[in-house]
């Protein structure tokens, strides 16, 4: 109990607790920065293409419990600059897009613009996960400014279709209920859902297409 604890104790305590502070204090702001630049996009391409392009934007960072668990399922020394080094999704970001061409489009704004580094691509739209997860996720880079200079903060992105994130909000949703040992026919029927979202994400891009009077462009023909 901290009633019964000496003062060199709690003084400890304190510390540990600032410094846990200060370490996840920059991948909030990583998120800000990240969420700053999506948002100008957003409402920039709503003015000159005429519609929104982005759902919606949310996100997260780990709890320091939720890192230190990571860490040590990944054999990961639990020491912060081990951390910082070892885990690339203590920062999250989400971006719910309204088709998949959307979800490419708004990847390429993002990750070319200068201050962005990109780390790693996983396109789980191209190549879906067995059990039918698709999502693409990125691994960046974005400068924070603090008092002390620029530091490099990574967060993960992950962009996904609005029929990409209701597949699998209740994929997790079932996995978790039933601890990860799903009976083999929710696991049938979640595979079998995923094939139907990939589905209508195809036949709502074509019909935006159509309603925009959108027309893919020709191949080019040798003559």
């Amino acid at each position: 109990m901290l009633e019964s604890a000496d003062s060199t104790t709690i003084s400890d305590l304190n510390a540990l607790r600032e410094t846990v502070s200060r370490f996840l204090m920059r991948y909030r702001f990583g998120i800000s920065e990240v969420e700053t630049k999506l948002t100008i996009l957003r409402e920039e391409l709503n003015v000159t293409a005429g519609y929104n392009p982005i759902e919606s934007i949310s996100s997260r960072v780990k709890t320091m419990e939720g890192v230190l668990e990571k860490a040590a399922r990944k054999s990961i020394d639990l020491d912060l600059d081990a951390i910082k080094n070892g885990l690339s999704d203590i920062a999250g970001v989400r971006v719910i897009c309204s088709f998949v061409s959307d979800v490419y489009r708004i990847m390429e704004l993002l990750t070319s613009q200068d201050d962005i580094t990109v780390l790693e691509v996983k396109d789980y739209i191209a190549r879906p996960k067995p059990n039918g997860y698709r999502s693409l996720h990125v691994i960046l880079e974005v400068p924070v400014f603090l008092s002390g200079g620029p530091e490099p903060v990574r967060v993960e992105v992950q962009f996904r279709t609005i029929a990409m994130d209701f597949w699998a909000s209740l994929e997790h949703k079932t996995y978790y209920k039933y601890d990860k040992q799903v009976p083999q026919h929710l696991i049938d029927g979640l595979t079998e859902a995923a094939d139907t979202a990939a589905h209508l994400d195809e036949t709502m891009e074509r019909l935006h297409h159509e309603v925009r009077g959108y027309r893919p462009p020709s191949p080019d023909i040798a003559i």
